[in-house]
């Protein structure tokens, strides 16, 4: 598969497992999960230039992820968030950090921290392991995120869920501005990033 197969592919993936599995026809089940083979031939049906799609192609997808977007269990995958359909996850709550962090717009850093965080537009709030992982998702859209520390130990301790959902994501609902701290832009880890973008 080459690198621009892969990506047209990953493209496809996002579509059908987080957002509009009706796109190519094929059924998902309450937990994501829909079936690699009927997804398989779905594209192939759609795409003509993928006739050689198997549904093992999307193990190695998955198994190549560094974030772990997407769970294969048997003949079944699915993605592990990111979704924009109504689902329910059962995704494990065990082995959270003991803090996780969080990217935003360096202005709204006060609105955060009065009033918490809520999904938006997502249906949970997507969390990362590490400074740099949440300094990554935020530049995205923010050329230079600012990043808030969460008390996963506390909020958890309080009553709040957080799901493992990949290598580097956990997700929550929400997160009340009680377990919420500024992480200061001379950190080391959100320098070093810095350095990097501005060498790109």
């Amino acid at each position: 598969m080459s690198d621009r197969e892969s990506n047209s592919l990953g493209r496809i993936l996002a579509l059908v497992l987080r957002h509009a599995p009706e796109k190519f026809g094929v059924e998902m089940d309450l937990n994501g999960w829909v079936n690699s083979r009927e997804l398989s031939e779905a594209i192939q049906g759609q795409r003509r230039h993928f006739h050689w799609l198997r549904g093992w192609h999307f193990e190695a997808i998955a198994n190549a992820d560094e974030k772990g977007r997407y769970q294969v269990e048997g003949e079944m995958i699915r993605a592990t968030y990111g979704h924009s359909i109504e689902l329910e996850l059962d995704l494990p709550t065990d082995d959270i950090p003991e803090v996780l962090y969080w990217p935003c717009d360096p202005e709204n850093v006060p609105t955060h921290k009065e009033l918490g965080i809520t999904a938006g537009d997502r249906k949970h709030v997507h969390l990362s392991r590490t400074i740099s992982n949440a300094m990554e998702a935020g530049h995205v859209r923010i050329s230079r995120p600012a990043i808030l520390e969460v008390d996963t130990t506390m909020a958890i301790a309080d009553g709040h869920t957080i799901w493992r959902a990949g290598k580097t994501v956990f997700l929550c609902e929400e997160m009340p501005p009680q377990y919420l701290v500024h992480v200061e832009e001379d950190d080391p880890s959100i320098q070093e990033m810095i350095a990097i973008w501005e060498e790109e």
